[in-house]
């Protein structure tokens, strides 16, 4: 193991870029943080190129890393490195997935969603429900910003979470018979109407306004979720995984 013990260390202060969206778009890498994320990452070991650990943290004797290197450094690097304000003191640099293709029957496609939370919590129910593949549309958070990854809670190394244009994918699925639900209450119908099959697309968007018009135009159908009590609206997580449970069951 090396260890490093300046913060001035120039694979320190690359490590530190990794905490900004440029420098993750630029590198193709992102960084986890703590024990979970960090063992998640593991069961795609092709992608780690290397494991952080605090002075103080010790490595699970079951942490299964293998030849990956593994860089013990001080607990105040440590702490600059980590987003969280407790920090388990473990970390891993890993490489976004190069594959922007992917085969599948089910799809979550996201339209410029900005809250991190959001994100990520609507990667980790796609995974749950067993959904093929997200694809992240322009507008939206870094889908490798750390509160993202950890709303995720691993999901990103489950499935395909890919950056893309919208309106292609769109008529991608559509030339594939796949049909691409909207949600919208203009020109939409209750979610339970919707047709049954085994390959769908779901499409939703933005906190505020919504899917985008000119997308919504392309749909094959939009759906909406009727609201029985005061609230003017749900958030988007959760109608997320209400529709995508639907529709994955509605068979």
């Amino acid at each position: 193991m090396k260890y490093i013990q300046s913060d001035k260390n120039p694979q320190v202060k690359q490590w530190k870029k990794l905490l900004t969206r440029k420098e993750r778009d630029k590198s193709g890498m992102f960084l986890v943080e703590g024990f979970h994320l960090v063992e998640e990452a593991l069961t795609k070991k092709e992608d780690v190129e290397e494991i952080i650990l605090s002075e103080k943290t010790e490595l699970p004797p079951g942490l299964d890393y293998g030849e990956i290197p593994v860089t013990v450094v001080t607990d105040e690097i440590s702490k600059q490195l980590a987003d969280t304000e407790t920090t388990q003191g473990i970390f891993a640099v890993c490489q976004q997935p190069k594959n922007t293709e992917t085969n599948g029957k089910t799809f979550l496609l996201i339209d410029s969603v900005q809250d991190p939370g959001n994100l990520g919590t609507m990667i980790r129910t796609a995974d749950a429900a067993g959904i093929d593949a997200v694809i992240v549309g322009k507008g939206s958070v870094d889908m490798y910003n750390p509160k993202v990854l950890r709303s995720a809670q691993g999901s990103h190394f489950h499935m395909p979470v890919l950056s893309g244009d919208l309106s292609e994918w769109i008529n991608k699925l559509q030339a594939e018979n796949i049909p691409v639900y909207g949600t919208a209450l203009e020109n939409g119908v209750v979610f339970t109407e919707a047709e049954k099959g085994e390959a769908f697309a779901l499409l939703v968007g933005n906190e505020g306004s919504g899917v985008n018009k000119e997308l919504l135009a392309k749909t094959t159908q939009n759906l909406y979720i009727p609201i029985y009590g005061k609230s003017e609206s749900l958030n988007v997580a959760v109608a997320a995984g209400i529709l995508l449970y639907y529709l994955k069951t509605a068979k």
